[in-house]
């Protein structure tokens, strides 16, 4: 006989099996309401929602994809969800993915996704987590939403904030705002100047009664449009050829008025060259509705190196300039600093002056003996620029070389003084070269060379042709640069002087002992043939204790390293014996002769073994 209990127990068992499977019947619902409910959501959902697993892998992306991004939900399954995602925003989205699944919270950001034509999409993301049974983060729930247009309009309202409806320029707003900033900077850095230039057409008031606003606007277009290109041409403010133009802001203040900001600049000439640069691209002619309009502009000019109290003073002051420009009859350029005004203008026209010296061979070559010192003889010479100047006679490079570097004519000068030195010897050689008179083989020319001339590329190639062409041997032709150049940029030094002892051309150091001198560098500078030492040195040579120990210190120092030594500047026959004392082997200077023409050399060199001791004693 079976037990109550056992009844009992069964029916117990019984009714809690059927509680479970209604319970699990009941999961099973709901999540397949869920699943329905998901999809009805996803698939009618305007914004496009997407499922990956923790690794990146699409698990499902809604219909919205393929209506806003062009892909089919197939060709979104073959890639990672990273995949058409900008280069530059990957990261911060990966980064945004960890953050989710580490904290179960997604953030929102934005990041830019690839269409399927190509075109990049503008998406407002925000990413909601699925835990599994564990309590782990499974899934993400990507929720995206195209806001491109939106961000366009933003980005338009923007920049019609801060530029002129009608140009396209920036505006007051936005050129005040550079103005301030770099006004800020120049603060902190003293080394920083630059300038306002405040441009005001003339005559425009009547012109636009005349012809109508209408005509007018398309001229302020067409002005704006030459103002631009004034100042992209390369060589508005660095001249040399392979120099940047210094970033300028061009602005359309309102009316017929512009502006410019012109920054890194190294002379007040500078905003003087682009002022009359906008002359120059403002006069030409335009052409309106089929006629011919004439236009001219006032420039008034402020430099920052004149002490301001604000920003705003620096435009006042152009503004200020500008109207003295109109007063003197327009068209015309004017610095608020009428000292500084005749200093620019006065450098400028030096500049063009300069062009026309190259062009109309201007340029001439004097040269100054260099002997060597136990024997009184002409063992080089070195080669002198000198501009004659068709109103203002003789002229000093120190005077003018400045300006041709900021020109760029420095190379192409350069160029011409080396081909000059080159024709000249071959000159020499011919002309002394005879029978009974010294050879003029032997003798050595040195041509000074700057960084400028380092940095062009055609500069040693140049060079070799020269050489070839003109027949003189390469270690005839020696190239003099300053420490002071070698020590600015060592690695160009170097390249440049294997270069050039690749050609067999030697190389004199200049002004040696008054700039930053080290045996290490000066060890590992290929060709270097000689250290020259600076004239001032010299001169104290006999008064100056320190100078005289220098002296004594460079001489020692060069014959350790098997260089030669010239003395420039010895002026008297103490000087020359006490150099001779320290085993200085070459000199130059006014004791043996002043630069000469070149005949006037020819008639050393003829001389050139004839013992000078008496006419040293007439110089004493």
């Amino acid at each position: 006989m079976i037990p109550p209990w056992y009844w009992i127990a069964l029916g117990a068992s019984a009714l809690l099996l059927a509680g479970q499977e209604f319970r699990v019947y009941r999961i099973r619902h709901a999540s397949k309401q869920r699943e329905e409910l998901f999809q009805i959501v996803t698939e009618n959902a305007a914004d496009m929602i997407a499922l990956v697993d923790v690794k990146g892998h699409r698990l499902y992306n809604s219909p919205a994809y393929r209506r806003i991004l062009g892909y089919s939900a197939a060709e979104l399954g073959e890639t990672s969800a990273f995949e058409q995602i900008h280069p530059d925003d990957r990261f911060q989205v990966l980064e945004a993915a960890q953050e989710a699944r580490r904290t179960g919270v997604g953030k929102k950001l934005e990041y830019r996704i690839r269409h399927k034509n190509g075109n990049w999409l503008v998406l407002e993301s925000i990413a909601g987590t699925i835990r599994d049974s564990k309590g782990d983060v499974a899934k993400l729930v990507i929720v995206n939403r195209d806001i491109t247009e939106g961000k366009r309009a933003e980005e338009q309202a923007e920049h019609n904030s801060f530029h002129d409806g009608l140009t396209g320029l920036p505006n007051r707003r936005l050129f005040l705002d550079r103005l301030q900033h770099l006004f800020e900077r120049a603060q902190r850095d003293p080394h920083l100047q630059y300038a306002v230039l405040f441009v005001d057409l003339d005559g425009f008031k009547v012109f636009n009664d005349t012809m109508g606003p209408e005509v007018g606007d398309q001229v302020l277009v067409q002005i704006g449009r030459r103002l631009e290109t004034c100042l992209r041409d390369e060589d508005t403010i660095s001249r040399a050829p392979d120099a940047q133009a210094s970033s300028a802001v061009l602005s359309r203040m309102g009316g017929d008025e512009f502006s410019v900001l012109l920054e890194s600049l190294t002379d007040p000439s500078d905003a003087m060259r682009v002022g009359n640069r906008i002359l120059s691209g403002v006069s030409a002619p335009l052409l309106v509705e089929g006629h011919e309009v004439s236009t001219s502009a006032s420039v008034g000019i402020a430099w920052s190196r004149s002490p301001q109290e604000s920003s705003g003073q620096l435009l006042q002051d152009a503004d200020v300039a500008m109207r003295r420009a109109k007063a003197l009859g327009g068209s015309r350029c004017e610095m608020f600093d009428e000292a500084m005004h005749t200093r620019a203008v006065n450098r400028v026209k030096l500049e063009t002056e300069l062009r026309q010296a190259l062009a109309q061979q201007q340029f001439r070559l004097y040269y100054q003996p260099i002997v060597h010192l136990a024997s009184q003889r002409i063992t080089g010479v070195e080669a002198l620029l000198r501009w004659q100047h068709p109103e203002r006679g003789l002229i000093s490079p120190y005077k003018f070389i400045a300006a041709a570097e900021d020109t760029g004519l420095l190379v192409a000068t350069g160029h011409w003084v080396i081909e000059e030195t080159c024709r000249q010897l071959q000159a020499w050689k011919k002309e002394i070269s005879s029978p009974g008179a010294p050879n003029a083989d032997s003798v050595r020319a040195s041509v000074n060379i700057s960084a400028t001339h380092l940095n062009d590329k055609g500069f040693v190639r140049d060079l070799e042709e020269t050489l070839r062409t003109s027949g003189v041997d390469a270690s005839q032709l020696c190239l003099e640069l300053t420490e002071n150049v070698v020590a600015a940029d060592s690695k160009l030094a170097e390249k440049a002087l294997l270069q050039l002892k690749s050609l067999r051309v030697p190389v004199i150091l200049d002004d040696f002992g008054t700039g930053d001198s080290s045996l290490t560098r000066l060890r590992r500078l290929p060709g270097v043939r000689a250290l020259k030492i600076d004239g001032s040195l010299i001169t104290g040579i006999l008064l100056d204790r320190t100078a005289s120990e220098t002296v004594e210190l460079i001489i020692l120092m060069a014959h350790k390293l098997k260089l030669e030594v010239i003395a420039e500047g010895i002026e008297s026959v103490k000087q020359l014996e006490r150099l001779q004392e320290l085993g200085c082997e070459f000199g130059q200077g006014y004791l043996f002769s002043a630069p000469v023409d070149a005949k006037a050399f020819a008639g050393l060199l003829r001389n050139r073994t004839l013992d000078m001791r008496a006419k040293f004693a007439k110089v004493e």
